[in-house]
């Protein structure tokens, strides 16, 4: 029975032996020594906070409109006989000469039956006269005598027929001047849907034209932008007192400049887009208002605005590079490590962002990548990276 156990012992007691030899050894064993290691500051380039006094300016892009664009209609009915050569799409209007000619026979004898009545109107106001004249002498010492006696209602009748056929005689000879169809301003025609020999009932289109005195550009501003005009909603300029704009468009291979002027603001934000429109002019823009090629400001044509708004005593500029989503910049402080602010911005464009708060000049602002950015991170600044 002994043995029995002994056996079984022996190796546990064995096995024991060993671990406890092991433990001793690795608890006697030298420990390596542990070297702590620094990480190294990442080197970014930066760009310095400036302050400058300046106009805010604000882009935006419109497309220009004819003022005036209205559908020639004809007012009578007939065959066209004559068509100006200037009747065609693209083709010049001055103001008063006939672009088109209706046949006017039939206009020009209702007009000659129209005097014939108006004369016939006058003599029989003549004979009414001379009636009512006579029965007042007849009965003059007779006070019970009626008005029908004294002539007045005839008298009353003839006038009224002679005034009616005076109208008649005005609308024949208004109705022979629109056998001549003109405008009353210098403009151009968009198209045209008739041509000689035609036959036009009064009320048909006959083409489109528009006005070249002036033009109008209608501007989206946002929020922000509506902030840099320090402008309200509804706003209308005073007489002589508009705001001057700048439009801009690659014309013919050059790069066009016109100058116009800022009329008003729209009272209401529009539902579709959120935005706020304003209206903007360039007066005779196919003449004195061309640009410095002589390219007129043509209708259709699509245009960068550049507007002046407000001015700042002390603005704040940095470069686009140094912004990061959420209106933040990373800097580095005086002890070289990084920080993160929130900024106010005005204004930004693809040269400068215009800060209004959050910053303070010549602070440090870092405009290159940095991945995984951390506050107070240990930071190796090398300035003039963007300017």
């Amino acid at each position: 029975m002994s043995g029995t156990i002994t056996r079984v012992l022996a190796p546990l007691l064995v096995i024991a032996a060993g671990i406890a030899g092991y433990a001793l050894l690795h608890a006697a064993a030298p420990k390596p020594a542990q070297e702590e290691s620094k990480a190294r500051p990442v080197s970014v380039f930066t760009a310095t906070v400036r302050s400058e006094s300046l106009t805010l300016d604000v882009t935006t892009q419109g497309e220009v409109r004819a003022a005036t664009e209205l559908d020639l209609v004809a007012q009578v009915g007939g065959r066209i006989v004559a068509v100006s050569s200037e009747f065609t799409e693209g083709g010049r209007i001055t103001a008063g000469e006939t672009l088109l000619a209706i046949e006017d026979v039939d206009y020009r004898l209702a007009l000659s039956e129209a005097r014939a009545r108006v004369a016939e109107a006058e003599v029989r106001l003549q004979q009414a006269l001379a009636d009512a004249d006579v029965a007042r002498k007849q009965l003059r010492n007779d006070p019970s005598a009626s008005d029908l006696a004294l002539k007045k209602p005839q008298l009353a009748e003839a006038e009224a027929n002679l005034q009616a056929a005076r109208a008649r005689l005005e609308q024949a000879e208004l109705n022979l001047q629109r056998t001549r169809i003109a405008l009353p301003f210098d403009g151009r025609l968009l198209n045209t849907r008739v041509n000689v020999g035609q036959y036009v009932s009064p009320g048909s289109v006959l083409g489109r034209a528009f006005a070249t005195d002036r033009v109008e550009i209608r501007l989206p501003l946002s929020d922000a932008q509506l902030a840099a005009l320090d402008l309200p909603i509804g706003f209308t300029a005073a007489p002589g007192a508009a705001r001057s704009v700048t439009f801009r468009a690659s014309v013919a291979g050059r790069q066009q400049t016109w100058q116009g002027r800022l009329l008003r603001l729209d009272a209401a934000i529009d539902p579709g887009s959120r935005m706020l429109f304003a209206m903007a002019e360039v007066d005779d823009p196919y003449g004195s208002g061309a640009s410095a090629h002589g390219m007129p400001l043509a209708a259709g044509l699509f245009v960068e605005a550049v507007i002046p708004g407000r001015k700042l005593e002390r603005a704040l500029l940095i470069p686009p590079e140094a912004l990061r989503a959420g209106n933040k910049v990373h800097l580095v402080d005086s002890e070289g490590r990084l920080q993160t602010r929130e900024v106010e911005v005005l204004s930004r464009d693809a040269d400068r962002v215009v800060i209004a708060g959050g910053l303070e000049p010549g602070e440090q602002v870092i405009v290159s990548t940095i991945r995984n950015p951390v506050q107070g991170m240990a930071l190796v600044a090398m300035p003039g990276g963007a300017q």
